[in-house]
């Protein structure tokens, strides 16, 4: 079978090479659009800067499955893949740890301004008398989306020693120690702390938006997901600080209180390991006849 990797980083074609002996692959460190030869592949794997669109699709004539080395999805276009009977799937559960232990390392950053303390130091500057910082401790805190990264988010906050976790799912999901609801409006006015831990879909994007925004009764959002969550409106006209780990504009990030960083939540050497590891097990699913485990056609179903 010919298997194509895109996006691909060294330790990512030696894994590859080692776990898919019997196969005939190709590896490209450019992005599926950059990409100009052979279009003759069975499957193709990519990550976050590969759009597959119909105009990209059109070229693929033997594709019958895409691998995305990712939990997002939002670079798919999946009713166009569904349209043409390809299966799809993503990784899933990898990134719990990573990234919620990121977005605190975000939200200490928002309250205790250490990353300007830093900078002061190595500029032979001591003075702090202007960043009076604020604990995480008695904080009331909301978590929009209770899936892993969500749930861990809810996990390290207990050890910080919250006064309160609200959780906001679609679907009721029980976590000791966490208050469950599916009403935004009720989250937003009863926390301090707001982190978004949902993906993009149809229903998530401009979840917050200039109209909610007015119910929040905190003043920090932290925002290790996608950033099209947050309309670009609160982006522009919200006081109180947002850290995110990535901006749908990066001129927003001279903002003096935006805290930006280039999507990189994700990049630790454990979670990338676990990327690979759930990729080879999608793919060789594909391999051996069977649904992919991380199939995206039941995600995609609840999004229509």
């Amino acid at each position: 079978m010919k298997i194509a990797f895109f996006e691909i980083k060294p330790e990512e074609k030696t894994f590859f090479e080692q776990n898919l002996k019997n196969q005939e692959l190709y590896f490209f460190e450019e992005t599926i659009n950059e990409y100009a030869g052979s279009a003759d592949f069975d499957v193709i794997s990519v990550f976050i800067h590969s759009k597959l669109d119909k105009n990209v699709l059109d070229k693929f004539k033997n594709l019958k499955y895409i691998q995305t080395r990712s939990t997002g999805v939002d670079h798919l276009d999946l009713e166009e893949i569904y349209k043409r009977g390809l299966f799809a799937s993503n990784v899933v559960g990898y990134a719990g740890p990573c990234v919620s232990e990121f977005a605190f390392s975000l939200l200490l950053e928002a309250l205790r301004k250490t990353y300007i303390a830093i900078q002061r130091v190595k500029n032979g500057d001591l003075y702090y008398s202007d960043l009076k910082g604020s604990e995480i401790q008695g904080k009331r805190i909301g978590i929009l989306g209770l899936g892993t990264i969500g749930t861990h988010i809810a996990q390290i906050a207990k050890g910080f020693g919250v006064q309160s976790i609200i959780g906001f799912n679609r679907s009721k999901k029980l976590i000791e120690g966490v208050e469950y609801t599916d009403n935004l409006e009720y989250t937003l006015r009863n926390s301090d702390i707001l982190f978004i831990a949902l993906p993009l879909t149809k229903s998530t994007k401009n979840l917050i938006n200039s109209e909610n925004i007015t119910f929040f009764d905190g003043n920090i959002i932290i925002n290790p997901a996608r950033a099209e969550i947050i309309s670009f409106e609160v982006y522009n006209s919200f006081e109180g600080i947002i850290a995110a780990d990535v901006l749908p504009d990066w001129n927003l990030a001279k903002k003096e209180n935006i805290i930006a960083t280039p999507h990189m939540a994700y990049y630790t050497k454990e979670a990338l390991f676990r990327i690979m590891e759930i990729s080879l097990e999608n793919i060789k699913d594909f391999i051996n006849g069977k649904k992919p485990r991380n199939c995206l056609k039941i995600f995609y179903e609840k999004e229509k």
